[in-house]
């Protein structure tokens, strides 16, 4: 079987990654050149930045070239390679497509890139853009395989965590640099300072406080020029969860599970067809 190639590489992506790489599926990931991932400790993203990264034990390694990737490529070496259009496809040709960059849109995917192809969320339609949706929306449905029609509508309004929604996600006050004044897993108090926004033109800061007491689960990278109202940091207000800010979460898992039962099924030959 030809490797399964997973186009992004977030929080979400990273744990369907992690899933297929463990079960003996080759990954390749193409990713941005400039990825925008909250939670960076559980995000191969970061591969893009610093070579590699690991989460969970499973190390991800950033390639030059698709011919490259190919070499690399192993289970349980899920390889990733700076690809925003997917023009490595040709040399590739993967087996399995799965789109997880989780825009709420579809950002080019079509669904003869691969033999089978998956659409992780809104902004896809079965039978059209990919073969296969897989619903990313909490709640009953979410995991959920759909073979006709869409994901659930995007509703702008995060998951409620602990009672909280909108206001455990921070947005950019101003446009600029971003300097971080909290890392990832600390501990903070509402109202208080977690980063700095520097005008590159005015050398005006802009101070952004904590919108909650709890964990900080995510920030952008040191140094990311960041526009005004971009989601730039994460809060859970559940401190015990402060040691899950570097493991894949449970929303995570659950795709991943049914991205799996789908690529098995295909190697099979048990797929249904969708319709």
């Amino acid at each position: 079987m030809n490797p399964v190639v997973v186009r992004g590489a977030g929080d979400l992506a990273t744990g369907t990654i992690i899933r297929l790489t463990e079960a003996g599926y080759k990954v390749i990931i193409l990713e941005c050149g400039r990825p925008t991932a909250i939670r960076r400790e559980a995000a191969f993203c970061e591969a893009v930045y610093h070579g590699e990264k690991t989460v969970e034990g499973i190390t991800c390694v950033r390639a030059e070239s698709a011919e490259e990737a190919l070499k690399l490529a192993a289970p349980k070496r899920p390889v990733l390679l700076i690809d925003e259009t997917g023009d490595s496809l040709a040399v590739i040709k993967p087996s399995v497509l799965v789109d997880a960059i989780i825009a709420k849109r579809n950002l080019g995917t079509t669904i003869d890139m691969a033999d089978l192809t998956i659409g992780l969320g809104p902004g896809f339609t079965a039978g059209v853009d990919v073969n296969y949706v897989v619903e990313t929306m909490r709640g009953h449905n979410l995991g959920r395989i759909i073979a006709e029609g869409s994901a659930l509508p995007n509703t702008g309004v995060p998951g409620a965590v602990a009672g909280h929604t909108a206001d455990r996600v921070i947005h950019a006050p101003a446009a600029g640099r971003l300097h971080a004044l909290k890392q990832i897993a600390d501990i903070v108090e509402i109202g208080e300072p977690i980063a700095e926004i520097t005008d590159p033109e005015t050398g005006g800061v802009t101070v952004v406080p904590a919108s909650l007491t709890g964990v900080l689960r995510g920030i952008l990278p040191e140094g990311f020029d960041v526009p005004l109202g971009m989601k730039m940091a994460d809060i859970d207000p559940r401190a015990a969860e402060q040691k899950n800010c570097f493991t894949v979460s449970d929303k995570a898992r659950c795709i991943a599970g049914s991205v799996l039962e789908l690529v098995s099924a295909y190697e099979h030959g048990v797929l249904k067809e969708s319709k």
